[in-house]
């Protein structure tokens, strides 16, 4: 379709870009969604609950001053790094399986890395003000450019702060990469699950990092749209 910005109509071609991330989206959706629900039928043999699961990393990591609560919804599972509280949601906290076992596993691998000053995960909480601005007014301030008169120090500005937002989602790959290593190693070796078992987990915790992946490429190929549409401010006439 035609699109324009002030300086006429052409055709973009650069709506592929959107296109390839609304896909990828949409693919690791129901790729997470499906894989959960596969193992999610899967009861572990050691019988133990998601919350019981994270309850045993914990204390036998020597992790005492995190709580461990029960938050509604489907996989809204999450680590509260300044509340140190790990919720778990209603198809993890009380499920024996071995698709919860690994959610609450993964959430516990956040906690260690909390506890040990991992790196990248200081550095993305450092990125997260920065993140909720660029998510928020970078494309806003775009347009914003380009209402007034196509003004390009704006236009430049917005695309920067945009950039921010991506920037979080890049850093954002190690530390769920991390946190399921962690996750995997400590059910193994705490004998929350056989090693049959493990494999399965990993494969939950394998669709849910392709999540993270699908969200920074979906960012990066917006971010290279905005460049490729704005980022010399040239006209097409």
């Amino acid at each position: 379709m035609p699109y324009g910005y002030g300086y006429g109509f052409y055709y973009d071609w650069t709506y592929i870009l959107v296109l390839i991330g609304a896909v990828l989206s949409m693919w690791a959706s129901f790729r997470v969604n499906s894989t959960y629900s596969k193992f999610a039928k899967v009861r572990s043999s050691a019988g133990m609950t998601g919350a019981q699961t994270a309850e045993r990393i914990l204390r036998n990591q020597g992790i005492n001053d995190v709580r461990i609560e029960h938050i509604r919804g489907n996989l809204t599972d999450h680590y509260d790094p300044t509340r140190k509280v790990i919720r778990l949601s209603d198809s993890v906290y009380n499920s024996t399986s071995v698709a919860a076992i690994g959610v609450a596993a993964h959430e516990c691998g956040h906690v260690i890395q909390h506890h040990t000053d991992y790196a990248p995960l200081k550095i993305r909480t450092s990125l997260v003000p920065a993140a909720n601005i660029g998510s928020r007014l970078g494309i806003p301030i775009i347009f914003l450019g380009l209402i007034l008169g196509s003004n390009a120090t704006l236009i430049q500005i917005g695309i920067w702060v945009f950039a921010l937002a991506v920037l979080f989602q890049v850093v954002t790959l190690p530390v769920e990469f991390d946190a399921s290593r962690r996750a995997l190693a400590c059910i193994e070796r705490y004998g929350i699950v056989n090693v049959e078992e493990r494999r399965k987990s990993a494969k939950v915790l394998r669709a849910a990092a392709f999540t993270y992946v699908a969200a920074a490429m979906t960012a990066i190929l917006q971010l290279l749209r905005l460049i490729l549409l704005f980022g010399g401010n040239r006209r097409s006439d």
